[in-house]
């Protein structure tokens, strides 16, 4: 009986001193969402989990001769677990760098380059002492580990205090490109999410079959209002020109019976 209350006592004080540091980590995410209080969280929760779980082994002679005899063999034992968990390992320091490194926080929107394919895309949700966790757009999670994380090429939009995104629109070759263009600056400006907006030129960037086209830049303060601001501006451009005589070229097939 006594051996149950003790191992009873003993998950008591890991569970507690788990939830005291769970509970710190609430309160410091309030202010701030960097990834290095996610990484601290996890790492001091599996530290605690070892010390309990050692400490409770010591409590008890079976378990204290074996984890005694284990120690005597120490030195082998550490370089096997070592080559068995070098891939562990190298998540664990690789977190630490990143976590050190801040080239994401949660709740920011990245992509994951590596060799030139993107691995992952979306938004950070979590950061553990092993992994990223990236929700994409599509609602799945995308489970990166750290080492990887460290060695990628991450794209970070918020890094920037603000977005730039490209617009393009063709309108046909008899239009009044002076014309367009003026309606298409007005336009852009009229936006409450765009700002710099009297710094931003149209211009002629391509000919094409159908005709010419004109492209802008959209500046927003963040990736969110990126995405707004140009699908709104884009539906308000179609009314604009069609208002204006302006026309916006498409593809016809004449069928001849």
């Amino acid at each position: 009986m006594d051996y149950f209350i003790k191992i009873g006592i003993f998950v008591a004080v890991g569970l507690g001193l788990n939830q005291v540091v769970n509970l710190g980590y609430r309160a410091a995410s309030r202010k701030s969402n960097a990834i290095h209080l996610r990484f601290l969280k996890s790492a001091i929760n599996v530290f605690i989990d070892v010390i309990i779980i050692y400490s409770l082994v010591q409590q008890f002679d079976i378990t204290k001769d074996i984890s005694k005899a284990l120690l005597q063999s120490g030195t082998l034992i550490v370089a096997i677990a070592t080559f068995a968990a070098q891939q562990a390992l190298a998540n664990v320091i690789s977190g630490i760098s990143v976590s050190a490194a801040k080239p994401y926080n949660v709740n920011e929107k990245i992509r994951v380059i590596q060799g030139g394919t993107v691995i992952a895309e979306g938004m950070v949700s979590d950061v553990t002492i092993r992994q990223t966790v990236i929700r994409q757009f599509n609602g799945e999670c995308c489970i990166v580990p750290n080492s990887i994380m460290d060695s990628a090429v991450i794209i970070n939009t918020n890094y920037t205090e603000n977005v730039g995104n490209f617009i393009e629109v063709t309108v046909s070759y008899d239009t009044d490109i002076e014309k367009a263009i003026s309606v298409m600056k007005e336009t852009c400006a009229a936006h409450e999410l765009t700002i710099d907006s009297d710094k931003s030129s149209v211009t002629v960037s391509n000919f094409v079959a159908d005709g010419v086209t004109l492209k802008t830049t959209i500046w927003t303060k963040n990736l969110n209002d990126s995405f707004k601001a140009c699908s709104d501006i884009r539906a308000a451009l179609v009314k604009e020109f069609r208002k204006h005589g302006i026309e916006i070229p498409y593809q016809t097939v004449t069928i001849h019976n």
